[in-house]
């Protein structure tokens, strides 16, 4: 399978730090069995999106969108921003069709200074995910600013949290793999 693990801002270090430790724990638990990509926000100069067609756009617009077009598996690490996603990522989505999700798992892994904005992932970001058509893993890990300390995650649960996630998703879209493998089979094209 392909897995995209995407960074969600421009700013700030601990979406970058959290979507490491998914890849650095992909390459552990599956190593050569699926193909792994990272999409940094921060690495990236995007355009605003403009209503055309993601085939259109060029440089880092296409580059991304055609990443996450390619995808079998989405993780998304986001921090929450008064109380709402970060403008770049919500313009990721907006860069991509209406079904761009479809036939995809997508996984959610948010990061804020505080747990107040717990229910952010579930009010803002599960509903555009379902809009696009994604296949979403019913939970999701949370992370606060007192689980870093000096660029890494120091909670222990938080990394058996992500590594939970990780095979929970991993799990899902192999099922959904299976699935939707046999019902094309048995269309019998």
């Amino acid at each position: 399978m392909n897995i995209v693990v995407l960074a969600g801002s421009n700013v700030g270090e601990k979406s970058s730090i959290v979507a490491n430790k998914v890849m650095a724990e992909l390459e552990v638990k599956y190593g050569g069995d699926h193909m792994y990509s990272l999409l940094d926000l921060k690495d990236y100069e995007m355009q605003f999106s403009d209503g055309r067609n993601y085939l259109d756009y060029t440089g880092d617009n296409k580059l991304i969108t055609e990443t996450i077009m390619a995808a079998d598996i989405l993780i998304i690490a986001t921090p929450i921003f008064q109380a709402s996603i970060p403008a770049v990522l919500k313009n990721v989505f907006d860069l991509l069709p209406q079904s761009a999700l479809q036939n995809k798992v997508s996984a959610i892994i948010a990061t804020a200074g505080s747990n107040r904005h717990y229910l952010i992932p579930e009010q803002q970001l599960k509903p555009i995910l379902s809009y696009m058509k994604s296949n979403i893993v019913p939970n999701y890990v949370f992370l606060l600013d007192t689980d870093y300390t000096a660029g890494k995650i120091n909670n222990d649960d938080i990394h058996f949290r992500l590594e939970k996630l990780i095979e929970d998703t991993v799990i899902l879209a192999t099922a959904y793999k299976g699935i939707w493998g046999a019902q094309e089979e048995a269309y019998g094209f």
